[in-house]
């Protein structure tokens, strides 16, 4: 009968020792993934009356509080991602594009499925869209091979623009 509960230990013994090392492992934290977000950042303008009718810049003044949106569609064609965004005080859009993800690598990648669009100005002498860099059809994105790092963090950064508004005094005479 001894021998019988040798047999026993031996057979049980290994087999608690393995229960408790997986127990024992499954109680160390795991380590986290480094999250990548898609960043597309830009600045918004108001375009001089001297330059109208054309796509320069020449003058134009920074739009502190103008929206922009960043739109991105599916290689199906279909709305994955939309969100407005506002510039600060210099005319700056900073955008985190939170939850955008890709069904297919390659068809929705940002480069090729986002665009940013004006939305408004806060200014009544400037709120006319213009089309400059694609502005009012959706401006399509640049990466600069920039890229953000931190702790468990990684920032994609690519841009947008600029773009402008117009101001709706404009007179043809005043045009060169």
């Amino acid at each position: 009968m001894a021998t019988n509960h040798f047999v026993l230990i031996a057979i049980l013994l290994p087999l608690a020792l393995l229960a408790a090392a997986a127990t024992a492992h499954d109680e160390v934290p795991a380590k986290q993934d480094k999250t990548a977000t898609v960043v597309v950042e830009g600045k918004v303008y108001c375009q001089s009356c001297k330059y109208f009718g054309s796509w320069s810049l020449t003058d134009a003044e920074p739009i502190p509080a103008a929206k922009v949106s960043v739109i991105c569609k599916n290689h199906k064609k279909r709305v994955s991602y939309y969100k407005a965004f506002e510039t600060d005080k210099n005319g700056y859009f900073y955008a985190e594009l939170k939850d955008f993800t890709m069904t297919h690598y390659l068809l929705d990648h940002p480069l090729h499925s986002c665009h940013v669009k004006l939305v408004s100005s806060p200014l009544e002498s400037c709120n006319l869209l213009s089309n400059i860099n694609n502005g009012i059809n959706g401006s399509p994105l640049r990466f600069e091979n920039r890229v953000l790092y931190g702790k468990n963090y990684e920032a994609i950064v690519y841009e947008s623009g600029p773009l402008a508004f117009r101001p709706s005094n404009c007179f043809s005479d005043d045009t060169p």
